[in-house]
């Protein structure tokens, strides 16, 4: 078995900023259903793995860092789309907040 991290620095920077930029709102919903964190206020996607991401998350205003681990581990870039919709839509279900894409 293959241990090494498919997903070098420079595409995790890409999927970071993406996070980042386009669904600051879900990487709260993720961290607040999975990460362990209910009073998070914002969450910064700061990195991942092939086993989770990673989220620098506030709770009043003092930042922590937090692992929202995946279901399986991902062997592609292809599938970390796929892993964090499904992460957003089981946070929501889980929240009972309404999916908003």
């Amino acid at each position: 078995m293959d241990v090494t991290d498919p997903f070098p620095p420079e595409v995790v920077a890409q999927i970071a900023r993406h996070m980042n930029e386009d669904h600051a709102d879900d990487n709260v919903l993720i961290v607040r259903a999975f990460g362990g964190v209910p009073a998070a206020t914002t969450a910064r996607m700061s990195g991942m793995d092939a086993e989770a991401l990673e989220f620098a998350v506030a709770v009043d205003g003092i930042e922590t860092p937090v692992r929202v681990p995946f279901r399986e581990r991902l062997t592609d870039r292809g599938q970390v789309r796929a892993e964090v919709v499904r992460l957003y839509q089981e946070s929501c279900a889980a929240l009972g907040i309404p999916p908003r894409h």
